[in-house]
C-alpha cells in the first residue's frame, strides 16, 4: 500500500531545497505580500483521511481554483445551456487574453480562463443580488470541505477590485457582445469575491473530493454534484486547468488540475484522492512552479496518473 505520509514528507523536503521558487503574483498588490518560501501539500482520500506536509494548514487565496466550484454550480443551474455562452476548448493563450475573446465574438474559449469564469459568475447572478450569489458560492465550498470556517479574504477582494482593469475590459467587451446579462460591475463583484476565497491545502483537498469520487466526498457519502457534472469538470481541468500550460501539465503530471495565481493547485486522482498544493511563486505561464514539481513527484511515486504508471 502506498505510504502517503512518507511520500508527502519527502516531497516537502525536496521542495525546501529548491532555490528557484518562481515569482509571486505582484499585479494584485495584496498577493505580492505573500512569503515565497511557503509550501504546503495535502491529500484527502475517500475514507475521510487528510494527510499533509509543510504549510498545509495555512490559508491562502485560492484565486482561479475557485472556478471549478462556480462551474459546478452553474452547471447545476443551467446544465448544458451553459455551453451556449462559453466553450470547452483549450485556450492556448494567456488566461486574461482580450485578443482571443474578440476573435471569438465574445464567447470565451472555456470556463476556466478569466473571461469564461466571468460568464459563469454572470450565470450565478441570475435572479440574485451579488451578495446572494457570493453567499451561495461560499456555502457550496463550505459544504464540500465540511468546514464552516472558510471565508473570503476581504483585503484580497478589495485589492483585486481596485486593480482589475483587464477583467473589467473583458466584462465590458462581453456585455457589448451580448454575452453578459448583468451590469459588468455586479458580475465582477461576484467574480472578485470568489477569487478571494481563502483556504488551506487541507481544506481545499477536502473540498475537491467530490471530483475524485463522482460527486461524493467519498464512497457511500451523500451526493454533492452529479457524477456527470464531476466528469465534465474533471475533463475541463485536464484540458484547460492550467491555461496555456495545460498541455505541459497533462504531459508531466497526468492528473486533472486547476491552478490559481495565489500559488494553489487542486489536482484530482479519480477514484483515489483529491490533492491540494500551495507555493506562491509562479512559473512563466502563471502556475505554481514548486506546486507543479510537487505534483509531478507525487504522480510518479504513487502511479496515480490517469495515463498509467510513470
Amino acid at each position: 500500500m502506498t505510504d502517503i505520509p512518507a511520500i508527502l514528507e519527502d516531497i516537502a523536503a525536496a521542495m525546501a531545497q529548491e532555490t528557484e521558487r518562481g515569482r509571486v503574483a505582484d499585479y494584485i498588490p495584496e498577493l505580492s505580500k505573500v512569503d515565497p518560501s511557503r509550501f504546503g501539500i495535502a491529500v484527502a482520500t475517500g475514507d475521510g483521511r487528510v494527510v499533509s506536509a509543510g504549510d498545509a494548514a495555512l490559508p491562502f487565496s485560492i484565486q482561479s481554483v475557485s472556478k471549478v466550484f462556480t462551474l459546478s454550480l452553474a452547471l447545476g443551474r443551467l446544465g448544458d445551456a451553459c455551453w451556449a455562452r462559453v466553450g470547452r476548448e483549450p485556450s492556448g493563450d494567456p488566461f486574461n487574453s482580450i485578443v482571443q475573446l474578440e476573435a471569438d465574438d465574445g464567447i470565451p474559449r472555456n470556463p476556466l480562463i478569466n473571461a469564461g469564469a466571468i460568464v459563469v459568475s454572470d450565470i450565478l447572478l441570475a435572479e440574485r443580488t451579488p451578495e446572494e450569489a457570493v453567499s451561495a458560492i461560499l456555502g457550496f465550498v463550505r459544504q464540500a470541505a465540511e468546514d464552516d470556517g472558510i471565508d473570503f479574504d476581504g483585503a484580497v477582494a478589495t485589492s483585486e477590485s481596485d486593480t482589475g482593469y483587464r477583467n473589467r475590459a473583458l466584462a465590458h467587451f462581453m456585455r457589448a457582445a451580448g454575452n453578459l446579462h448583468h451590469d459588468p460591475e455586479e458580475t465582477l463583484a461576484v467574480y472578485f469575491r470568489q477569487c478571494a476565497i481563502a483556504m488551506s491545502c487541507e481544506q481545499l483537498a477536502k473540498a475537491g473530493r467530490m471530483f475524485a469520487f463522482a460527486g461524493h466526498t467519498g464512497p457511500g457519502s451523500a451526493e454533492l454534484i452529479t457524477p456527470a457534472r464531476a466528469r465534465r469538470v474533471n475533463s475541463l481541468m485536464m484540458t484547460c486547468g492550467h491555461y496555456d500550460g495545460s498541455g505541459e501539465f497533462a504531459f508531466e503530471v497526468g492528473l486533472p488540475g486547476k491552478s490559481g495565481v495565489g500559488g494553489g493547485i487542486l489536482a484530482i486522482a479519480p477514484g483515489k484522492a483529491s490533492i491540494a498544493v500551495w507555493s506562491p511563486g509562479l512559473n512563466a505561464v502563471g502556475n505554481s512552479r514548486l506546486g507543479t514539481m510537487a505534483l509531478e513527484l507525487l504522480a510518479r511515486k504513487t502511479g496515480w496518473s490517469v495515463f498509467g504508471g510513470m
